[in-house]
């Protein structure tokens, strides 16, 4: 199935955060960011561990963010945007909180 779930992991504040296979296609495609298609592992730990900041404008969206030393080029930090958002199933109101892409970025 194109839309299953990757992987789930859970952020510093005990949110579940999952990737799906359809976005991981997005991120690692040619014109997208291929160049993390060797970090998925940091790409996992940035939500577990990474800093994680609301987005001003659309506050379901945010930004998580750590720094690695073994990043392509000069890149030192990998970014993963995450929308949280809710889904009813089983009658009840849940958390439904996915990466929408990700990607390195050089910062000091």
């Amino acid at each position: 199935m194109l839309n299953s779930v990757r992987w789930i992991v859970r952020d510093r504040d005990g949110n579940e955060v999952y990737l799906t296979q359809e976005r991981w296609d997005h991120i690692i495609r040619p014109a997208g960011h291929p160049e993390l298609v060797e970090y998925e592992e940091e790409l996992k730990e940035t939500i577990r561990r990474g800093t994680r900041k609301q987005d001003i404008i659309n506050p379901q969206k945010y930004r998580y963010m750590r720094a690695f030393n073994n990043l392509t080029d000069t890149n030192t930090h990998i970014v993963a945007i995450v929308l949280n958002r809710f889904k009813y199933e089983s009658g009840k109101v849940t958390p439904n909180n996915y990466i929408v892409t990700a990607y390195q970025i050089e910062k000091e």
